[in-house]
């Protein structure tokens, strides 16, 4: 077992930590119709080689726009409100309800929306496996013909 002081040969374990506050959030990311995102950790903002993070806010009543967010994977965790996922399984949409404290996972590609049919604003943070918020539009949930 390697000690701190051997990780890599490298100095990098005396790199500083980042510190995003809730007031410094980013709009400048790649967004969709429907939903608001912040971003507060990713390569452009601090260096990051392989993560992004921000938050997402959908108004009551709104849904997003379809899209999907290529090769990254994307995990959700629900802070506020009930937002609903909504992606086609075996050609059918799907709902999956969730409430504050919930994890939903996307994989790489999948298309789908985020719904807040409530009157209060859904708030979710957002993790990615890429360091910067690839989202791609789409015109529906479903393939091209």
């Amino acid at each position: 077992m390697r000690g701190d002081a051997e990780l890599d040969g490298t100095p990098d374990w005396h790199r500083p930590l980042w510190h995003t506050p809730a007031a410094a959030l980013s709009a400048d990311t790649a967004q969709s119709a429907g939903m608001r995102r912040r971003e507060g950790i990713s390569g452009r903002r601090c260096g990051s080689a392989e993560l992004w993070m921000g938050e997402t806010v959908v108004a009551g009543g709104a849904r997003s726009s379809d899209h999907h967010h290529g090769p990254s994977e994307t995990g959700i965790y629900v802070v506020a409100g009930h937002p609903v996922f909504v992606f086609l399984e075996d050609g059918r949409e799907r709902r999956v309800a969730t409430a504050p404290g919930d994890y939903v996972y996307v994989p790489p590609w999948v298309p789908h929306r985020e719904e807040n049919p409530g009157p209060v604003q859904a708030v979710v943070v957002l993790a990615r496996t890429t360091q910067e918020a690839v989202v791609v539009n789409l015109p529906s949930l479903a393939p091209p013909a």
